[in-house]
């Protein structure tokens, strides 16, 4: 076992370090290696005791899977592991893929990969991983098979390190956002470490579809941020997101964060009539029962004649309501706004009340008698 809990430098077997090994497609998978015990006829084999998997003979996409146990870390930390790539004639054996999956969720996408090379000796690589208790994530360090690129892939020396990474850059806390239905939601990224222009930085969903490319900017020698804008608001739901960047010394993973998508609240039921004069109306909103959701920090009134093309709309700061000056003998038609937080808050108008104000009064006539002469 190497440094912390999670950490393995193979000297013994993997499962004493919580590992477990996936059986791949066709037997493909990762074995463990020791070559002071067992030594390898194959010059491109490393010495030392190791995980491996041998892509010799296999088909294009071929897979196998290591996996680290579940961790808990309620600090700062890193994980840091070395990779080889070999083959006899010196083309490149497949790929090597890491995936961090938090609380037992999808596997999703790589947050770290490497292909396409031969490595001369061990190379470092570093995942700066930002998922705090009580949240839980496991490492899986998947190998991936070409056909016609016969050769080895291996894994050792991983550790974890109770102290942030030297190179991959670590992400602070991504808070939730939230925002009405239809409306632009925008993440910050904030990470420190140094930003270089080769380092690529992306949003990456729940279910492992990566978002694009961010704007990047540099807050200081220590610190930068990236802004991207989500266009996942169509309707109410809840997802989760989180940032990643793959810098020159590894990756930078922070935790998920919610995109929490509202609906504007709108009233199930039309307005209750209390009582009409004939140029009045005595309202109740009956805002109570919605459809979407609250806070309500605004009710207001909005109203017309059924014949005509104007509307007013007033605030509605109590229980009841009287609407004004209104005309005798007239069809109004009634609904009622309902406003929750955020751009975007105020919902489509609720049912209608419609109703007709009374006639207005005959006039009295006082007769003057004292004019009259009898």
């Amino acid at each position: 076992m190497a440094g912390n809990p999670g950490g393995c430098s193979f000297d013994e077997h993997y499962s004493n370090c919580g590992y477990s090994v996936a059986l791949g497609t066709n037997g493909f998978s990762w074995e463990q290696i020791n070559t002071w015990e067992k030594p390898m006829l194959d010059p491109a084999v490393p010495t030392g005791s190791f995980m491996m998997v041998n892509s010799s003979g296999r088909a294009s996409g071929q897979k196998a899977h290591l996996l680290l146990p579940t961790l808990k870390e309620n600090d700062t930390h890193c994980i840091d592991f070395h990779y080889y790539f070999s083959s006899r004639d010196r083309s490149s054996p497949g790929a090597l893929n890491v995936y961090v999956k938090v609380n037992g969720g999808p596997q999703g996408n790589p947050v770290w990969n490497v292909s396409g090379v031969i490595t001369e000796g061990w190379v470092k690589a570093e995942l700066a991983i930002s998922t705090f208790w009580p949240h839980f994530y496991q490492v899986i360090f998947e190998s991936v098979s070409l056909k016609g690129h016969p050769g080895y892939i291996a894994v050792d020396e991983v550790r974890v390190l109770a102290h942030p990474c030297r190179k991959a850059p670590h992400f602070l806390r991504l808070q939730n956002v939230e925002v009405n239905v239809g409306q632009n939601a925008t993440f910050q990224c904030i990470a420190g470490g140094k930003w270089s222009q080769h380092d690529k930085l992306w949003l990456q969903q729940w279910n492992g579809r990566d978002t694009a490319l961010m704007v990047t900017r540099v807050v200081n020698h220590r610190r930068f941020s990236a802004t991207v804008s989500v266009a996942d608001t169509a309707q109410r739901s809840v997802s989760k997101y989180r940032c990643v960047i793959r810098s020159d010394g590894g990756s930078g993973v922070s935790n998920y964060a919610e995109l929490i998508v509202k609906e504007p609240p709108t009233p199930i039921a039309p307005p209750e009539l209390l009582a009409v004069g004939a140029t009045y109306l005595w309202i109740k909103p009956n805002a109570n029962s919605i459809i979407g959701d609250g806070p309500i920090i605004l009710k207001e009134v909005e109203y017309r004649t059924t014949t005509g093309t104007w509307a007013e709309t007033h605030i509605v700061d109590s229980p009841n309501y009287k609407l004004w000056h209104l005309d005798p003998d007239v069809e109004y038609e009634i609904r009622v706004l309902l406003t929750r937080p955020g751009e975007g808050g105020t919902g489509p108008p609720g049912p209608p009340l419609t109703t007709r104000t009374k006639c207005a009064g005959k006039p009295f006539i006082v007769w003057d008698l004292s004019q009259w002469v009898f």
